[in-house]
This record gives structure tokens, sequence and C-alpha cells, in this order.
């Protein structure tokens, strides 16, 4: 079995918030040179990113969350440097977005989006992938 792939799973928490820990891997390794190819870092102007959505949801910017993960420190740490610098968001607010996030693609406005995705990864045969989740986690070898 080859080394594991170097971005976790969107489903794997950090203080409970789904994506949290991925987008720190990212941070991580485009700093390091060692983005894979392909992997988008940050805000793209007129696409509601992952990276984005969870900036929001802590109120701080990619850029300032950026600055912090390269200033070193664990996840937890720069979790809670998002929490007093942005927003600590509730513990229903945190339910309501990983419900949200982890169904993205599925019946909503980012289906198109899904689709061209599956597609793109030459999944485009496996509608029983029906959330970004699910596709990044095949893409990436965590599921089959």
């Amino acid at each position: 079995m080859g080394m594991a792939f170097p971005i976790r799973s969107p489903r794997d928490t950090v203080g409970g918030i789904y994506v949290f820990g991925r987008i720190l891997d990212k941070i991580r390794l485009n700093a390091a040179g060692a983005l894979p190819e392909g992997y988008h870092l940050g805000v793209i102007a007129g696409k509601r990113t992952f990276d984005d959505r969870v900036c929001q949801l802590l109120g701080v910017t990619f850029e300032a969350l950026s600055e912090r993960v390269l200033a070193g420190g664990t996840d937890d740490e720069v979790l809670e440097w998002c929490f007093v610098t942005g927003m600590r968001p509730s513990a229903e607010q945190i339910e309501i977005w990983n419900g949200f996030m982890s169904k993205r693609g599925w019946r909503d406005a980012a289906s198109e989006g899904l689709v061209a995705q599956r597609a793109d990864a030459g999944l485009g045969h496996r509608e029983d992938l029906q959330t970004f989740f699910d596709v990044m986690d095949v893409e990436e070898g965590r599921a089959s």
C-alpha cells in the first residue's frame, strides 16, 4: 500500500468542524511546495470554495488564516486563534455547517458542479458519489 494521501478527508474534524483540517493541510503543503497538482487554495473569484466557506464560518480571511498556520502551532491552536480573532460558532452552528458541507452537491445548487467534478476525476459513471465529500474520498484513495 502506498503512502497515505497528504490531505485529510473533509470528514475529518478539528474542534468538531468538517473541512478545517483539510485546509490546514493544503496551506502547509503549499508552503512546502508539495500541494498536489490540481488542488486549489483559498478564494477563487466568483466561486464559493470550501476554503472560503470555512473562513466565512470562522470570521477570518483566508490570507490571515494562512499567515497564522505558517506561524506554527497545532491544529487546535490555529482553530482557537480563529475563535478569538474571528468568531466561535455555537454547537448548533457547527452542526448545521457540518450537515450542509457533508451533503454539498446532493440535490442542491452545487449539483451541476458535482457532476462536472466527478467527470473530471474520471468518475462520471459513479452516480453513487452524490456529494463533494464522496468524490474527494474516492479520488484521494480513502474510499472505493
